[in-house]
Formats: C-alpha cells, sequence, structure tokens
C-alpha cells in the first residue's frame, strides 16, 4: 500500500541580491498563492545554494534580509508558512550528504544550469557548484514535499529530486521520500527583460531598464514600462498573434500574471490597441501591485531585527518538520545512534 504523504509546498530562493519582477511573478507570487491552498507551505532563503559562487559576506546577510522582506511584503504570513533561511536547518546538508551516496555521476553531469554557469571554467568551478543538485533534493525531501513551484529552468532539478526519492526508495526497500511533483503554472512563468524579449529579465543585465526591481518605488516603475521595447504593429486579439513577437508577448504576459487572468482573457480586452495606450495601463497595474510590496520591504529593512525574529522562530519549526526525517533516514541507512 502507497504511503500517503502530508500535501506539503517547499520552495526556495537564492539570496543573491536584487530581487526582481521576474523573482516576483515567477515564484514568489505563487508561493502566496499556495500559501492560501490545501498545502502545508515551508519557504527558504537558500543561503547556502548562494555561496556555491562566492558571497561578500555582508552583502550575504543584508540579502538574505531583504529577501526575507520580500517574502514578507509579497504576502507571506510567517505565521501560517514556515519562512527561514536554510543555513539554519543543519538538516537540509546532513541529508544532502546521504543523497550523495545515491546521485549518481551521471545524472549531474546532464545538469544544465551546471553547464551553464560553469562555461569554459568547469574544471576551476566549485564542487558544490557541481553537487548542489543533490543539496536541493535534500531541501525538498528533508521535509517530504509533495509539490515545488518552480520556473522551467528548475524542472529539470526536481526531475533530479524524483530521480534520488526513487532510488533511495528502491534501493532500501522502502516507501519513504515522496516523487515530488513540480508545479510549472501561471502567464509569467518566465519574465523576460524589458530590452530584450529573448533574454530573461536578470539582476546581472548592465542595464537597470531592462528589469523592474522590486524596491522600484512608482515613479520607476512606471518609467520603466513606458520605455519598454516593442514593435509597431497593434495588440493581435488571440495568443497565437504572439508568435515572433517576443517583446509584445513579454508585456502581456506580465499584465496577465498581474492582473492573475490569463494571456487570451487580456487580449480579449486589449486586442487591436497600440503600445501607445497598453502599455499606461501595463504601468497603472504595475504600480497599484508593486509599489506596495516596495514600500513595505522598505520599512522591514528598518527592522532587522525583527527579520532575524522570524527567520530564528521559522527555522526552529523548521527543524520540528526536518529532525524526524532525517532520524528515519539514518534508520533506514543503518546508522546506529
Amino acid at each position: 500500500m502507497a504511503t500517503e504523504f502530508t500535501p506539503r509546498v517547499f520552495s526556495g530562493i537564492q539570496p543573491s541580491g536584487g530581487l526582481t519582477l521576474g523573482n516576483y511573478l515567477g515564484a514568489i507570487k505563487r508561493f502566496v498563492d499556495m500559501q492560501a491552498a490545501e498545502f502545508e507551505t515551508i519557504y527558504c532563503m537558500v543561503d547556502l545554494h548562494a555561496i556555491t559562487v562566492w558571497q561578500d559576506p555582508g552583502d550575504l546577510r543584508k540579502n538574505t534580509r531583504e529577501l526575507c522582506a520580500g517574502f514578507i511584503a509579497s504576502g507571506i504570513d510567517p505565521e501560517q508558512s514556515i519562512l527561514f533561511n536554510q543555513s539554519q536547518v543543519p538538516e537540509h546538508t546532513q541529508l544532502a550528504w546521504i543523497f550523495n551516496t545515491v546521485a549518481r555521476m551521471g545524472w549531474l553531469n546532464r545538469m544544465t544550469q551546471f553547464k551553464d554557469k560553469a562555461g569554459k571554467n568547469r574544471e576551476n568551478s566549485s564542487v558544490g557548484l557541481f553537487a548542489y543538485p543533490a543539496l536541493m533534493a535534500a531541501d525538498i525531501l528533508v521535509y517530504h514535499a509533495t509539490h515545488v513551484p518552480v520556473g522551467d529552468d528548475q524542472k529539470q532539478h526536481v526531475e533530479l529530486t524524483r530521480d534520488i526519492a526513487a532510488k533511495f526508495n528502491h534501493d532500501y526497500g522502502v516507501d519513504f521520500f515522496p516523487i515530488t511533483e513540480p508545479v510549472i503554472e501561471g502567464a509569467a512563468t518566465r519574465v523576460m527583460s524589458l530590452r530584450d524579449g529573448s533574454k530573461k529579465m536578470s539582476k546581472s543585465d548592465p542595464s537597470d531598464m531592462s528589469r523592474i526591481n522590486m524596491t522600484d518605488d512608482a515613479d520607476a516603475i512606471a518609467q520603466k514600462i513606458r520605455k519598454a521595447r516593442t514593435d509597431p504593429d497593434a495588440l493581435p486579439s488571440e495568443a497565437d498573434g504572439l508568435k515572433d513577437r517576443a517583446e509584445a508577448r513579454n508585456l502581456v504576459n506580465i499584465y496577465a500574471a498581474l492582473d492573475d487572468s490569463t494571456v487570451d482573457q487580456v487580449l480579449t480586452d486589449v486586442g487591436g490597441k497600440q503600445f501607445s495606450e497598453f502599455k499606461p495601463m501595463l504601468a497603472d497595474l504595475a504600480v497599484a501591485k508593486l509599489s506596495p510590496i516596495s514600500g513595505e520591504m522598505a520599512r522591514l529593512m528598518g527592522e532587522q531585527a525583527e527579520i532575524d525574529k522570524i527567520l530564528a522562530r521559522g527555522a526552529e519549526r523548521a527543524r520540528d518538520v526536518a529532525a524526524p526525517v532525517l532520524k528515519k533516514t539514518y534508520e533506514i541507512v543503518g546508522m546506529v545512534s
């Protein structure tokens, strides 16, 4: 008989600084939506993943607190969800070592994110950058998470998590770890640059006009949308009309995601309009949705002791879930305590 697992969501974001609209629409907004559903929800600042490439220690501390402020300002309730930073729950790294013995080198060699990040400098990359998908699997499975909201670029890592869970269960003849389901949904799971619709919105882009930062005020948000790259044609009335129109598709996707509607619903309303009409509509919507978040983030960053208190309490609650899972894993493997 198959084990019944508690419906539980886990996901995390690296505190590497510079939260953007892409982080909000592709991840945090979906975390908030799932918090209101039938799941137990656990959200994490994955600071151990962040240090797979060098981080300035002072910046890492600041970025961790800022990310926590971004979660809360966006609607994550630290009483309803468990909210913490990864390094404060040692069960993550302890389970990751077990998973390092389960995962196969060939599996990790196929991870496209390592290839992208290491590039031609592969031999000089850290072992952590290569092995971090096993830690990501531990992040998820130490809570027996059944669902993980991710963007398209992280789907491969959830597939690896499923492979590790299945191999562990098979090797030890148990039905202990769930086969986690990736949740990839919404109109803007991948938000693109405002200056080049073929590139993902990124904090590392040299042009600040390419992105909306979650710390931008209302004027900055509106200006960036007004100056976003478009094309000369009117908006279509159906989604098929956005094919080969990367910038137009990106702006419509952003509108749909902020409006909690679908692309088709948006195009029913705005089909035939020129961007001179549509951009002000998008700017007004973005300012209404995002400027309260940036304001609340600024307030919270002035209360760092409160943020640290929230993170410490979240770590305690996370360990209450993780410690029994790790203990049972050790028993299954044959560790003597």
